[in-house]
């Protein structure tokens, strides 16, 4: 990944705080969907550490794990397959696997969906999301992977902010760590 995008992502990426009572800042990544040389660079950048695992299909969760897999599946030339969350008025019609993600950093529970007909038996998936701080999203996605028959290859992700051991038994490779978010 060219050390220019990095620092973009970096340059780009904010922290509001969302006003009193509250506990925590939250991360604003909307920087990156506005710059253009972002968006074409990174499906190439996201995908190049897994294209030797030779991906059939890139799979990410709701909500903006729908705007970067697009882009990584474009850049692998493969189809895109979303999950889907309860609540998100975007469920489809049509049989489903379900997950249940671990708890996440604030001790919430995720439910994901994706659409049988468009995962199963031989498929090799890239999952890629915009950030990941626990690995829950990603564990639950790679439970439905599992009850599909589906191969995960990895994860791809713009920002890693979880352990090293979470990142390495997940297979997560990330443009950006939490440390140059938080820095």
């Amino acid at each position: 990944m060219p050390a220019e995008l990095r620092d973009r992502l970096v340059a780009l990426f904010r922290w509001i705080d969302p006003g009193p009572g509250s506990t925590h800042l939250v991360s604003d990544v909307s920087g990156w969907w506005r710059d253009p040389g972002v968006l074409a660079a990174l499906g190439p950048a996201l995908v190049g550490p897994y294209r030797a695992a030779r991906p059939t299909v890139v799979l990410a969760p709701a909500v903006t794990g729908l705007l970067v897999g697009p882009l990584a599946a474009t850049a692998l030339g493969v189809g895109f397959v979303p999950a889907h969350k309860p609540g998100d008025g975007r469920l489809p019609a049509g049989p489903l696997t379900w997950a249940q993600s671990p708890p996440d950093f604030r001790g919430r529970r995720v439910d994901l969906a994706v659409r049988e007909r468009h995962l199963g038996p031989g498929d090799r998936v890239l999952v890629v999301d915009d950030w990941v701080a626990t690995g829950a999203q990603v564990r639950a996605l790679y439970d439905i992977c599992a009850a599909r028959g589906a191969e995960p290859v990895g994860t791809a992700a713009v920002a890693v902010d979880c352990s090293p051991e979470t990142a390495a038994e997940l297979r997560i490779r990330g443009l950006v760590s939490g440390t140059d978010l938080h820095g």
